[in-house]
């Protein structure tokens, strides 16, 4: 129905919504072990039912403003997306996220998506504080933190039981000003 431009390469973003079902189980199937590797992501969802459950949660969390999915589209077909999470417009916080198939990585899809999804929280929501966690041998993930312009914070040591493995966590974040600082250094530059 709708959604937004992220440049011309075909790339966009919209809501990732129940009725996406078939085709977000489809882009599960094609990147699930590239997907797990540092987050059970989608794990959960391995058919039509359980596939529409997880959207389904995830709308009603958006409904209660504690959570959301975003949908990265190249050329029509759903390649990964970007998400809301622990939302708390109240103490303004939130923690953000992504997950990608291989045919959506080295586009910087997930960067400029976060970037729309950081100017909205930011700026239309009150967020004062955003948060990024990723496990640290996620060079990829943490790549977009840095390109973001968050700060480094820390490493949760071994805090996240994952296939077996106890791994380690980075935590980054980034404040409404040092955002704001960050997108007119780069409105600055485009000029």
């Amino acid at each position: 129905m709708y959604g937004i431009s992220l440049g011309d390469d075909g790339a966009e973003l919209r809501p990732l919504e129940p009725w996406h079902a078939e085709e977000f189980l489809a882009h599960l199937d094609r990147g699930r072990e590239f997907i797990n590797r540092f987050v059970p992501f989608g794990e959960k969802a391995t058919d039509l039912a359980s596939a529409r459950d997880m959207l389904q949660r995830y709308a009603d969390l958006r409904a209660a403003d504690n959570a959301s999915l975003h949908g990265l589209w190249l050329d029509g077909k759903l390649v990964g997306g970007v998400l809301f999470l622990n939302f708390d417009a109240e103490n303004a916080n939130c923690e953000v996220g992504c997950w990608l198939e291989p045919a959506g990585t080295g586009r910087g899809l997930v960067t400029r998506a976060m970037r729309v999804l950081l100017d909205f929280a930011i700026e239309q929501r009150g967020i004062h504080r955003v948060e990024w966690i990723a496990a640290v041998d996620n060079r990829s993930s943490l790549n977009v933190a840095r390109r973001l312009g968050m700060s480094r914070e820390g490493v949760r040591r071994e805090c996240y039981p994952h296939h077996g493995v106890r791994l380690d966590l980075e935590v980054w974040s980034i404040l409404a000003p040092e955002w704001r600082a960050t997108r007119a250094r780069a409105a600055h530059n485009d000029h």
